[in-house]
């Protein structure tokens, strides 16, 4: 186990709160004179405060025993903002604007790489505003006292895969998607944005104390995440999946092609597993879902990393045999940082390709696939995009680009050569594949827009509508008081025009 991870276990027997509680330790010399550290025993305890403290030193910082002003770090263990903060004035101590209150796995990082690291919004704790001290910093200033208000906005929080709150997150999930099986999308939506902003957070809600000043969380969602403090779940929860409804609407979702009309209607027929509607001669099913049973087992399985780096050689490969300079790049959840999936997007451009090079690759590539025995399902659309078309109003609206809907046959020897040297009777599988094919100076958006997440993105074209005065969707973002198409060559330009500190595709997990 790391030493800097360590837990205590066991009941500890409380200490008085006090802030010179270190004995003192050998001198060390200090390497980093601008940081002054200052490490918070509270829900940390005194073996465990020592413990850093004297590491840390030891690594050329200095630590001070007490809180004093030349203090510029408060680090902290399992504590909000607005925690340290209280803890602040009830030993009588003003917080100046010039702290930074930190988590103590900034601390961890820094003495992992042998010196300071940047902070990042992992490590800064989040404060309630009614715990700002008194008298409260000029904005004008801008302050650099780390917590800060929580924003409603998915794209103004980072949310990277580590999730500190999965006992909450994972019940708000299962409750969305029941609301939207129910299609209740107002239910649906405070489920999802309560579930969002509860990712984002750098620490772990232990009581309702700690949902102060969070947005996104009603009435509901409070009396569930208290239900769920108190007892260890929700009834709401277990309520769903003990549903008949919900749980038959799971399965039949879960085929490639099925959507929520046709699982209704199988539910009011009486159906509650596939192997009843696959033997039932009456149902005609679409070619996407007979597609769908037909490779079930391999499409309902996750698509790992290995995988996707696998399928994407193939395409980079399709691609490339005609169009030599276009770029392919992964989008979704991959792009995002995820390890697993259930399907693999790829997003295709080419700066030096004629309209009509563009129009026919995608019939080029599945047709060379389909030679090779490799296309197992195809749906291709074909563009209707429209250039000085103006940005659609809808958060959740799909693009006009050309886009093709694939399952391809991987073969194990592509991910694994060891597979292949064992005697299986199946020596691929299939795979999920979503190409869409843009235009050069379209890409930044088209980028930007399939690499998610669903809530990301979601917010990111309501901030522009409702802060910005703007329209944002997959093809442009249009200033609606200037009047004009704001043109962008990156992701990056696409946050500056709107006013917003760029978000990594990594911290776009919301």
């Amino acid at each position: 186990m790391d030493p800097l991870q360590t837990v205590h276990l066991g009941p500890r027997k409380k200490r008085p709160r006090q802030t010179s509680a270190l004995v003192a330790s050998t001198p060390h010399d200090i390497r980093f004179q601008g940081l002054v550290l200052f490490i918070l025993e509270k829900k940390m305890g005194t073996t465990r405060r020592a413990f850093l403290t004297e590491l840390a030193r030891k690594k050329g910082f200095r630590v001070e025993n007490e809180l004093s002003d030349s203090v510029t770090h408060i680090v902290a263990e399992n504590n909000s903002g607005s925690d340290v903060l209280e803890w602040l004035q009830l030993q009588n101590i003003k917080a100046s604007s010039q702290l930074e209150l930190l988590d103590v796995s900034w601390l961890i990082e820094c003495m992992r790489a042998g010196n300071p690291v940047q902070m990042t919004g992992k490590h800064q704790l989040v404060m309630r505003q009614d715990y700002l001290p008194n008298p409260i910093p000029d904005p004008q200033k801008t302050p650099s006292l780390a917590v800060q208000k929580i924003s409603q906005y998915a794209c103004q929080r980072r949310t990277t895969l580590i999730n500190n709150n999965h006992i909450f997150t994972d019940a708000f999930d299962i409750l969305a998607e029941n609301s939207e099986f129910r299609e209740n999308e107002c239910s649906c939506l405070a489920f999802m944005r309560a579930a969002s902003v509860l990712k984002s957070l750098p620490f772990t809600i232990s009581s309702m104390r700690d949902t102060e000043g969070i947005p996104c969380l009603g009435d509901k969602v409070k009396c569930i995440m208290e239900e769920i403090i108190e007892d260890g779940e929700s009834s709401d929860v277990n309520a769903v999946l003990n549903d008949e409804r919900y749980k038959s609407f799971k399965l039949f979702t879960s085929v490639f092609g099925v959507g929520l009309k046709t699982s209704e209607r199988w539910f009011r027929m009486g159906f509650r597993t596939l192997n009843k509607i696959r033997s039932d001669k009456s149902l005609k099913f679409t070619r996407m879902q007979k597609a769908g049973f037909l490779y079930y087992e391999d499409l309902v399985s996750c698509v790992t990393r290995a995988e996707a780096e696998a399928v994407s050689m193939l395409v980079k490969e399709a691609v490339w045999a005609f169009l030599p300079n276009a770029l392919v790049t992964i989008t979704g959840g991959f792009r995002r940082g995820k390890k697993i999936g259930h399907d693999v997007d790829f997003l295709i451009t080419s700066q030096e390709a004629t309209e009509e090079e563009e129009q026919q690759l995608l019939h080029k590539v599945t047709k060379l696939w389909e030679k090779k025995g490799l296309l197992l399902y195809c749906d291709l659309v074909e563009s209707t995009f429209e250039k000085f078309k103006l940005p659609s109003r809808k958060v959740d609206a799909l693009d006009h680009f050309q886009k093709c809907f694939l399952i391809l046959k991987l073969h194990h020897q592509r991910v694994d050569s060891d597979k292949c040297s064992q005697q299986e009777e199946k020596t691929w599988k299939a795979i999920r594949v979503d190409l869409v094919m843009c235009p050069y100076e379209r890409r930044a958006f088209a980028l930007l827009g399939w690499t998610g997440s669903r809530q990301f993105e979601r917010d990111l074209r309501r901030y522009a509508t409702h802060e910005r005065k703007m329209m944002l969707d997959n093809h442009a973002l249009y200033d609606k008081t200037k009047r004009i198409f704001l043109e962008a060559e990156s992701e990056e330009e696409i946050f500056a025009h709107l006013g917003l500190d760029y978000i990594e595709p990594w911290e776009r997990n919301a």
